[in-house]
């Protein structure tokens, strides 16, 4: 059956006549030039602007992106969200915001996969297209993952969010730093230990950042694989997308067997980064959503193993 438009018969004014009633006018006379090279370039223009800015760009730039994982998929395309920014010396007006994104278009054209190599060419190469002596990159994302069911095998996509942030300096190189945010379940022990019959239990969300070594070799070893073991070999229970009832039976009895308070997870998935000789320095947090309260728990470790050390 074809659907057939037509024009209902209206006293309407034109469409030109419509925009005026409300407000359009007629171009008016133009004298400024139109040619890029006859046009004046105020962020680019040298004096003393009173203090050098430390950082300047722009954020919240989405953009596809492909992602190489050791978990199937093993090539994913997701979508990127992207800051890139610069410090901007005493004598410079500003930074030239559309190279930037010119950039982006750039390493794009032929599929932008996102890994710290490309992110590290990306990023020397900015500093070098706003002629600044640093640039920053950072981009999250959402990292998929096949999870199957522990009795049933069935499999669902799970996810969790991850970033790689990029900073560049022509004096000191490269700082490279990574995270993830991964969803894990916890029971709590104390209403394990109280209750007659049964111990409520929460989703919890657990946050990793961290720095990684010189030597790190991304082609030998998927950090988010490593940072999502981390936060849920240490929970009560994992995450599954699709459970049937032998599934739910299997995944409740652990997490009875294991109950974690807040802070026994900051300090499980602790141990682990600090056992990971490739990460020098981290931070983990985790959130969870109590089921039983208005509040959410919370619990953050900082550590250094290049300045702290443990006993």
């Amino acid at each position: 059956m074809h659907n057939t438009y037509k024009q209902q018969s209206t006293s309407l004014p034109t469409k030109e006549e419509r925009h005026k009633l409300f407000g359009s006018v007629d171009p008016g006379p133009k004298y400024k030039p139109t040619d890029k090279s006859e046009m004046p370039d105020l962020q680019n223009s040298k004096q003393d602007f009173l203090f050098s800015i430390d950082v300047v760009g722009i954020n919240n730039v989405k953009h596809p992106i492909k992602v190489n994982s050791s978990l199937t998929p093993h090539e994913q395309t997701t979508i990127g969200t992207f800051t890139f920014s610069s410090s901007v010396a005493r004598g410079s007006k500003g930074t030239n915001m559309s190279r930037f994104t010119e950039q982006l278009t750039k390493y794009s054209e032929n599929g932008f996969t996102v890994d710290m190599e490309t992110l590290k060419e990306f990023t020397q190469e900015l500093a070098g297209r706003l002629k600044q002596n640093d640039a920053f990159v950072q981009v999250e994302f959402p990292w998929f993952f096949e999870r199957k069911g522990p009795s049933s095998e069935l499999a669902g996509m799970n996810h969790a969010d991850a970033y790689i942030t990029v900073s560049y300096s022509a004096d000191t190189g490269f700082d490279i730093e990574a995270g993830l945010t991964g969803k894990i379940t916890t029971l709590c022990p104390c209403s394990k230990e109280i209750s007659e019959y049964s111990a409520h239990n929460q989703r919890g969300n657990v946050s990793m950042s961290v720095e990684l070594s010189d030597d790190f070799d991304e082609t030998t070893m998927d950090w988010k694989e490593a940072l999502l073991e981390a936060a849920e070999s240490n929970a009560s229970a994992r995450i599954h997308p699709v459970l049937k009832r032998p599934d739910e039976k299997m995944v409740t009895e652990q997490a009875y067997e294991n109950p974690r308070f807040v802070e026994d997870m900051v300090r499980l998935v602790a141990a682990d980064l600090y056992e990971y000789t490739f990460v020098e320095a981290f931070e983990v947090s985790c959130q969870n959503e109590e089921s039983i309260h208005l509040h959410d728990a919370i619990a953050t470790i900082s550590f250094d193993k290049r300045i702290d050390e443990l006993g």
